[in-house]
């Protein structure tokens, strides 16, 4: 692995980073379904139920392996794992594939599958594959379709946001699907997001960032700010971000600024903590991109962000639990800033 202190993506690091998601995408065991069994019949394995997505230990794990693969190909086209890439794409991304997973989602039972975490990832990968002269966007696009049907269903009737620094984030899921919005030209997408988000954070103030717990991934008070970010004009977001953390500049609150310890790697929930540095470190540097370059919050910013990464940067692979996954949130913090369509 490249330097911990290393702030971008780099041909050594995507190198590095493709052969570890070449190594699970496909790697059909351990795996961890979403799946509720509507009769005997149901009792299928991971291949059987999604034809494309049936790896890295979980289907939302799986389909940001692909993301991750997708962005690295286009970042770093010159890198040795470049052809695996390619190949991989083609025998995934056909019609029957994508048809055998929308059709697991036309199952009565399949009505909440991965909401919110899958659907936001699913359309950042879409969004992905959009950028990338092949026709994996357009045979994908149909499973897109139903993602996108379900944020326009469901966040209508979603009186209250959810909270949390895990999967039920709709902060991150929403974040993820504007990605795909902006680059698809989807405005209606795009004003359901925002409309939903002002209801949902706007009035919000001083947060007491009571954060990690255990588990946790995802900072839910960056991830609202970075959110929120995505959705309101800068001129709007600028004294919102002032009000909702008011001392950013002193560093508190200090939880936000302090990486978090990870005492067991191979334990699949602690493991989870090296993301949550990866996605603040992705997070503050979004964050530090939206003030002028003369604002006090931004060294702060990026200084924090820094410190995230090179805790956790040492340690996207060696335990399945979270090689299976990792590479992926250090990317979007080695990446942050890119606008993609």
């Amino acid at each position: 692995m490249s330097s911990p202190s290393a702030n971008r993506l780099t041909p050594q690091i995507a190198s590095k980073f493709a052969a570890i998601a070449l190594g699970h995408v496909t790697r059909e065991y351990p795996n961890k379904l979403d799946h509720v069994l509507e009769g005997p019949g149901d009792a299928r394995g991971p291949r059987d139920l999604h034809p494309i997505f049936f790896g890295s230990f979980d289907w939302h794990s799986c389909v940001h392996g692909y993301w991750l693969l997708a962005t690295l190909l286009r970042r770093e086209p010159g890198i040795p794992e470049a052809p695996a890439i390619r190949a991989l794409f083609d025998d995934a991304f056909t019609a029957r594939k994508v048809g055998g997973e929308v059709a697991y989602l036309a199952r009565p039972s399949s009505r909440g599958f991965e909401r919110p975490y899958g659907w936001g990832w699913l359309l950042k990968l879409q969004a992905e594959l959009m950028a990338h002269n092949a026709p994996w966007a357009t045979t994908h696009q149909p499973l897109a379709d139903v993602f996108v049907q379900r944020f326009k269903d469901f966040l209508p009737k979603a009186s209250y946001p959810i909270r949390t620094g895990v999967h039920s984030s709709t902060a991150f899921a929403i974040a993820l699907g504007q990605d795909y919005a902006a680059a698809a030209g989807d405005r209606a997408l795009t004003a359901l997001f925002t409309e939903t988000c002002r209801a949902w954070y706007l009035a919000d103030r001083d947060a007491p960032a009571w954060e990690p717990s255990g588990d946790e991934f995802l900072s839910a008070t960056l991830m609202e700010a970075e959110c929120l970010r995505r959705l309101l004009p800068p001129a709007e977001f600028a004294p919102w971000f002032a009000a909702f953390l008011p001392r950013a500049t002193a560093r508190q609150p200090a939880s936000l600024f302090t990486p978090a310890t990870v005492s067991d790697r191979s334990d699949g929930k602690i493991a989870h903590l090296d993301g949550l540095n990866f996605s603040r470190a992705w997070c503050w540097r979004e964050l530090a991109g939206s003030v002028p370059a003369d604002h006090p919050l931004r060294p702060v910013a990026e200084a924090t962000a820094q410190e995230h990464m090179a805790a956790s940067l040492p340690h996207v692979a060696g335990d399945y639990m979270g090689e299976h996954w990792l590479a992926s949130f250090a990317l979007l913090a080695l990446t942050a800033g890119e606008v993609i369509g």
